[in-house]
Order: structure tokens, then sequence, then C-alpha cells
């Protein structure tokens, strides 16, 4: 199944989303006011007030703002990271040498990368229309998918977190409470903790 947003095929529902609020923060710095900017974009107001606000959702999944209140200003997504991630300069070195027609050992050469780092982010990032690589969205959906909003295991209030809070008070290892919580509960996942 394709979904369509201003004329352009996407393949996955999600990248056609991402494109709805890439699009909606566009119109935002353009000067557009939220609600005009969401109905732009073929969204509710609601959605749009969660963009730019970000909530917590009813599935627990925290979705992060897209609009920094400070100024009104979209946030920048030039923020150190590790090393590790490819910066939006080698994600636009990547893309000149690409259309260029260097090979994709050669580009790895350049950048000091391994060549699969280079043919992972190309074929991850490659645009849904045409398969074009642009950085600067590769750069957006790399720092999409970095952050893991993950829900605590161990949370208060829950039998989980009084077994391990009564384990510790009682002086026992991580491993200890991890192992009694397989011996105690062999039928129950949810009273389960690494150590």
């Amino acid at each position: 199944m394709a979904y369509e947003f201003e004329g352009v095929q996407y393949g996955k529902l999600r990248d056609m989303q991402e494109a709805r609020r890439a699009r909606y923060v566009q119109l935002l710095e353009e000067g557009l006011n939220f609600t005009q900017a969401a109905h732009a974009v073929g969204v509710s107001k609601r959605t749009g007030k969660v963009w730019r606000n970000g909530r917590t959702r009813s599935n627990g999944r925290n979705e992060r703002p897209l609009v920094d209140w400070y100024g009104g200003r979209v946030k920048d997504s030039t923020t150190t990271v590790s090393s590790r991630y490819l910066s939006i300069d080698e994600r636009i070195e990547i893309a000149d040498l690409s259309r260029s027609g260097t090979s994709v050992r050669g580009i790895a050469r350049r950048l000091g990368r391994s060549a699969s780092t280079v043919s992972r982010e190309l074929r991850r990032n490659a645009h849904p229309a045409d398969g074009g690589y642009r950085p600067h969205r590769a750069d957006q959906l790399a720092a999409s998918r970095r952050p893991r909003p993950k829900r605590r295991k161990i949370r208060p209030g829950t039998d989980l977190y009084a077994y391990v809070a009564a384990g510790l008070r009682r002086h026992w290892s991580p491993e200890q409470i991890s192992n009694r919580l397989v011996r105690e509960y062999p039928d129950n996942d949810h009273m389960r903790a690494c150590h």
C-alpha cells in the first residue's frame, strides 16, 4: 500500500508522517500560525499541538516537541553527538560524492568510515519517491531514530518494584534478586529483572 503526501508516494506510513511533520515545521518557519500549518499538512489542530509541544501518548511513548519555545524557533538538530554517528557535514559529503558517481568504498575511504556504514546510510535514508539521498532529511531521520523512549520496567507501585526494594533492604545482590524472581514466579514474565 502506498501513501501520498504533496504528490509524493511513500511506501511506509511512517515515512509519509515524517514528511508531514517536516513540512509542518517548515510552514511554521515561514510564518504560518500553528492552526494554519496543521490544516495545510492535513492534520488536526490537536495533532499539530502534539508535534509542537511534545506529549506522552496513551501508548506510553513520549513524543518530543518539534519546536523550541524559547524564541519559537525550530530545535537545532546540529547538537553535538557521538563521533560514532555520522555528522551533517559527513552526510552532505556522502550526497555530493554519491551524486558525482564515487563508489561506496571511495566515499568511505574519503570519510575514514567503514564502507558498510556508508552503504547502510545510503540504503536506509534513500528518499521514498525517487531513491535519491538527501543529507538534511537523512540527518533528521537519524536524529528521530536515536532516542529510544522505553518505559522503566521497575516502576514504583508495581509488585516487581516492591519485591526488588524488599530484596535490597535484605542486602541481596541484584543477581540474587533476579534469580529468586525466576524461582518464585516461574510463570510470570512481568516479574523479571536483569542484573
